[in-house]
């Protein structure tokens, strides 16, 4: 079975609130070009998740860090 890696343990890794969180992953999304895997994933009031080693995941944490 695949690891399921949710916003709320990214968060809670990184140290940052899940609001500005949600706000930067929405505005990485929607450039398309740059974050390809994440707008794939990205599906509306769907809950932000991930699988664990994932292109889409890898993309989210880079648009965490920044």
């Amino acid at each position: 079975m695949t690891d399921i890696i949710t916003l709320k343990a990214l968060c809670e890794e990184l140290k940052i609130d899940p609001r500005e969180a949600r706000e930067r992953l929405r505005a990485a999304a929607s450039d398309a070009k740059a974050n390809t895997e994440l707008a794939k994933t990205r599906k509306p009031r769907t809950p932000w998740q991930w699988v664990k080693g994932s292109a889409a995941e890898k993309e989210a944490l880079r648009a965490l860090r920044k």
